[in-house]
């Protein structure tokens, strides 16, 4: 694990774990802590504890439907998560809490303040996805407490000038608000590669770097350069190294830019280069770029905010928007992903220690597989008329018996059966799966977490999550290869697709398909434009010879330019 310090590091360089590529320049920016607004901790009289309710109430209420809002004008990964915090200002078990506080005499504010509390230690020590969801839900908190006292809402400062953001980490919310002509690169110092905020900095194209070690001796103003492939931000840099480096890479900008697919390499070695999508917005979004369809089709997002399950002819509509932005293109749809951090309000979810390992993904079907036969359903009407059929495939798969009962779900309407690997049992026995299924996708996040015993979310443990790690680019490289075996595509729909010198490694491995943020497309077909196919197989090889993750960059890095 880095320690780096500004003491420790002469040069002024912290390192930390990349996220998304790109080399800015700029002053600083460093949030003010959130102040908490004066909390009323005297015992309420009885009759004024209907108007305290009240208040919470309409605060509460009021936070949701903000947060509503700005998520029905986002797209993808910013939609979902400002959804699920929407859904977290309006969750049952948060407002009974602090409900209950109120009746027996607590003020509004210190019912907010003390239900939040007990609810962030539930997660902390459920830990997992869960736990990652504390600085949500102390957001969600702050929203409502600056409500109840008529504060203005809490957030990021707008800088007068384009600046780069440091900040410990930030709230979903304010991530999705970012505004990338103005903050132009992001370091944070909790946070792991596949984090809230990694994922919408992402979307949004923001040079980012996550977990740096040091970050919080770095003061507003300083001039800093941030280097997103290398993971490392430079205080104050020689001016004229830093105006060096960043034009350098403008130059690879322009060049990917320019990008216009189809995926190949140099020497003609076809990759479709896809993007990942939620709605029909991000679709219209990523239609704009050369993507050659959809790898990954979240379809989360018309479920997690609903009280009932969305009917059949709902869950289509949504769908088609979806189809329509790719009407003659591969059409990749993930079947319904939630449980752990994602709870669907109108199903059951048993009381689980570890969420993250218990009933999510596929497991929810298989306890009610009502659910994955309406979805089902829907994406058959969703696309009627269509030349060729979507691919769909499902989440959370360990086994070869699940895959075939998913498989046969899926035929016997006519679609295209696959299933996603993130579980390490999946990798394994990837050459049973695919007698059951047409197609692989890997998603990386998930295998990471699995496969290192370590939180995705976790600063501390973000090395051990970084897709760069050897034994979960091996698991990848022997699913890729039980694909070939049997001449069935293995795609990678993950983060680690968005990297573009990883991408090249993947491709080395024999994987078939990238997915990525529409952002990232460009770069990614770019960067596997300029290279061969030779190059990414010696890559690979040279990658899988190493036994952590800062040699394997370096060796890519090496064969790759």
């Amino acid at each position: 694990m880095t320690t780096s310090t500004l003491v420790e590091s002469p040069r002024g360089v912290l390192q930390g774990t990349p996220v998304v590529p790109g080399v800015v320049a700029g002053p600083a920016i460093v949030p003010a802590p959130r102040v908490q607004p004066q909390i009323n901790t005297d015992v309420v009289p009885e009759e004024g504890r209907d108007a305290e309710l009240q208040a919470f109430r309409s605060a509460s209420a009021a936070v949701a439907k903000r947060l509503q809002d700005r998520a029905a004008v986002s797209s993808g990964s910013a939609s979902e998560v400002l959804a699920a915090n929407a859904a977290m200002a309006a969750d049952r078990g948060w407002l009974g809490a602090a409900e209950k506080l109120i009746t027996t005499g607590s003020s509004a504010t210190s019912a907010a303040l003390a239900a939040t509390e007990q609810f962030a230690t539930l997660f902390t020590k459920l830990g997992g996805l869960m736990a990652e969801r504390v600085t949500d839900l102390r957001d969600v908190r702050d929203r409502v407490l600056a409500e109840l006292v008529g504060a203005p809402e809490p957030g990021i400062p707008v800088p007068e000038v384009p600046s780069i953001l440091l900040t410990d980490d930030l709230a979903p919310a304010d991530t999705a608000g970012l505004d990338p002509a103005m903050i132009v690169g992001l370091a944070t110092s909790l946070g792991g590669p596949t984090s809230h905020t990694a994922i919408i900095a992402r979307q949004l194209g923001i040079p980012c770097v996550v977990a740096v070690a040091g970050l919080e001796a770095v003061e507003t103003g300083t001039p800093v350069m941030l280097d997103g492939e290398a993971g490392e931000l430079t205080v104050s840099p020689d001016p004229q190294a830093a105006a060096e480096a960043v034009a350098r890479y403008r130059v690879t900008a322009e060049r990917t830019a320019a990008w216009t697919g189809p995926g190949a390499t140099s020497d003609g070695h076809r990759v479709d280069v896809l993007a990942n999508v939620q709605d029909g917005a991000g679709a219209r979004v990523a239609a704009g770029t050369a993507a050659g369809g959809v790898g990954l089709f979240r379809t989360e997002l018309c479920f997690l905010d609903r009280e009932t399950e969305p009917t059949v002819p709902e869950q289509a509509a949504i769908y088609r928007q979806v189809l329509d932005a790719f009407p003659e293109k591969k059409m990749v749809i993930r079947t319904l992903d939630a449980g752990s951090d994602k709870p669907l309000r109108f199903a059951e979810h048993p009381d689980e220690a570890n969420p993250a390992l218990g009933v999510r993904g596929i497991r929810i079907a298989a306890k009610d597989s009502g659910i994955l036969d309406r979805q089902l359903d829907a994406i058959v009407d969703a696309a009627e008329g269509l030349e060729s059929a979507p691919w769909v495939m499902a989440p959370m798969i360990a086994t070869a018996a699940e895959a075939r009962w998913f498989a046969g779900k899926v035929r016997e309407r006519g679609l295209v059966p696959g299933v996603m690997i993130e579980v390490p049992a999946a990798a394994l026995l990837a050459e049973r799966i695919l007698e059951h299924v047409d197609f692989l996708s890997v998603g990386t996040n998930d295998l990471a977490q699995y496969t290192m015993a370590a939180d995705r979310m976790s600063a501390e443990l973000a090395e051990l999550t970084d897709p760069w790690q050897p034994a979960v680019l091996s698991l990848v490289a022997r699913t890729a290869a039980a694909g070939a075996a049997v001449n069935k595509p293995v795609g990678v729909c993950g983060e680690a697709a968005a990297d573009p010198l990883l991408a090249c490694v993947l491709v080395g491995f024999g994987i078939t398909s990238l997915s990525a943020a529409a952002s990232a497309v460009a770069g990614v077909g770019a960067k596997l434009e300029s290279v061969t196919l030779d190059d990414c197989k010696r890559a690979a090889a040279a990658v899988l010879e190493t036994s952590d993750p800062t040699s394997a960059r370096a060796v890519a890095r090496t064969e790759l330019g």
